[in-house]
């Protein structure tokens, strides 16, 4: 019979002592080869398998189950952000410019913990464990995207994977089922117009002007194209045009992103703002160019697996511990394994003064004591799934 609770003190306090390693070593997207290899030296120290078949730096693990009917996928991330970290904790960032400042650092100490205990207890697992140590959440391209492409989830049942969350409280786990992140995707737009004297905008064909009629008809694909019970945001972020007073430009540029809370919203807009580009720029005698730059999909939490989680987490934890999470416009690349395989994406609270700062704030910080937790959550989804 599988323990009610399996992760005592001295586990819980070599989790933190892993967590604090890769916080004060952290790496960017797609550059974790350090973070790799110490994740590959203690898979190996616990004798676990590594599959040589995935590109570095994820890192893939697999423990063998004592039936071996079902193989459940648990999912940690691994890379940092471009931030300089401030704060004076005795495990700050030693890299320059770097930092953990999501949380990734924690999930990958906790994902480690988890397959510690799990070498130590092989009489209790019954089901084949897939132990991903993700690259490159945050870039794109996704770390996700590509282990999937990679067969990744080749004989999975079900994949499962944490965030430690600091605007859910200390204490707390919960999800969103169903929807419950948005798409991520940006484009690229140039304008080519014809420039000229600021005095004789007659002479030219202006697209400075021609910009300001396509930023508004974006909005109106939210509100008259995109049916009010799916959420959609269609952002600008940048635009770069011309240096002087008295000059028409010939040249625009924008850059902008487009979230979506389902599959059949993301497709409509981008859909959308292409033709606009185009029928927009041509309508005023100008060249509308549209590039489109996929990103992540929407985050769907499967009904079954949410189901599951739901009544592991009170039975695990008490009754008092699940809570009903809101869906947001955030985005994250778990969801490309939940486009293939049925699973959840659950957050664990950790919203205390010592983590009172946003994710990717400068001064970011895990409260340590939701580690243990994450642990307990990973463990048991693993094991009685």
């Amino acid at each position: 019979m599988i323990p009610t609770k399996l992760v005592d003190a001295e586990l819980a306090d070599w989790a933190v002592k892993q967590r604090r390693h890769f916080h004060m070593y952290p790496e960017l997207s797609g550059q974790e080869f350090a973070t790799a290899a110490y994740v590959k030296e203690k898979l190996a120290e616990f004798g676990i398998p590594i599959d040589s078949r995935f590109s570095a730096p994820n890192v893939v693990g697999y423990i063998k189950g004592t039936e071996g009917k079902k193989t459940i996928a648990l999912r940690a991330d691994m890379d940092a952000l471009p931030i300089q970290e401030e704060g004076d904790k005795p495990y700050l960032s030693t890299v320059p410019g770097v930092m953990h400042g999501c949380g990734h650092d924690g999930h990958t100490a906790v994902l480690l913990a988890a397959a510690k205990w799990m070498s130590q207890n092989p009489q209790f697992i019954k089901n084949n464990i897939v132990l991903i140590f993700q690259s490159s959440e945050e870039a794109s391209p996704s770390g996700a995207q590509q282990l999937v492409k990679e067969g990744v989830l080749d004989g999975v049942d079900a994949i499962y994977g944490i965030h430690l969350m600091s605007n859910l409280p200390l204490g707390k786990i919960g999800f969103a089922p169903g929807y419950a992140m948005a798409s991520c995707n940006d484009f690229d737009i140039t304008i080519e117009g014809k420039g000229g004297h600021g005095g004789q905008p007659h002479e030219t064909i202006d697209p400075i002007y021609i910009a300001t009629h396509l930023i508004q008809a974006f909005q109106s694909v939210v509100s008259r194209n995109l049916n009010p019970l799916h959420a959609g945001v269609i952002s600008i972020g940048g635009m770069q045009a011309g240096h002087s007073y008295n000059v028409i430009p010939s040249e625009v540029k924008i850059k902008g992103t487009i979230r979506a809370m389902t599959y059949e919203a993301a497709e409509l807009m981008h859909d959308k703002t292409a033709q606009l580009t185009e029928s927009i720029c041509s309508s005023f005698g100008a060249k509308g160019t549209y590039q489109y730059i996929e990103g992540t999909p929407p985050l769907y939490n499967h009904p079954e697996a949410c189901e599951f989680a739901k009544q592991l987490i009170e039975n695990t934890f008490g009754p008092d511990i699940f809570t009903v999470v809101e869906p947001r416009m955030g985005a994250e690349d778990f969801s490309y394994y939940l486009k293939e395989k049925v699973g959840a994406f659950i957050n664990v609270g950790m919203q205390s003064e010592k983590s009172k700062y946003p994710h990717h704030h400068p001064q970011f910080d895990i409260d340590e004591t939701a580690i243990p937790t994450a642990i307990e959550l990973m463990l048991q989804l693993a094991l009685n799934s």
